[in-house]
């Protein structure tokens, strides 16, 4: 029997720390980046469990390299309810990080108006 190849993938998963809930609404963007060139590659939005209903990149758009994450922390503070400041503390956060081998890459956001924090999950 033939082991089928690994192949790689994406996710991630926003949770607001400071109203202590998955992040309901949230969009985030995903770029490849090479050298100077930043291409965009998808939009999605988070569910009601703070995922998205699609890997953001599946196995079959899969490569090795560096990607950035931009989550668009202002306008959910902003639909959540959050009180606003002009500007925003956290407005665009981007994230950028590199894949190396075909395996799950998740990279979730703990988020609170104030300040992120972010690790390669599982």
């Amino acid at each position: 029997m033939r082991k089928r190849a690994l192949s790689g993938y994406l996710t991630t998963h926003v949770l607001d720390t400071a109203r202590g809930c998955p992040a309901n609404g949230l969009k985030i963007e995903l770029f490849r980046i090479a050298g100077e060139t930043r291409q965009h590659i998808t939009t999605v939005q988070t569910n009601a469990d703070g995922r998205t209903d699609v890997q953001i990149l599946p196995a079959d758009a899969f490569e090795v390299g560096t990607y950035e994450l931009v989550f668009h922390a202002g306008a959910y503070l902003d639909q959540s309810g959050t009180p606003v400041e002009d500007p925003r503390f956290l407005d665009v956060i981007p994230i950028r990080f590199g894949m190396s081998e075909p395996s799950h890459y998740h990279v979730p956001l703990l988020l609170s108006p104030f300040g992120y924090s972010t690790y390669r999950g599982s």
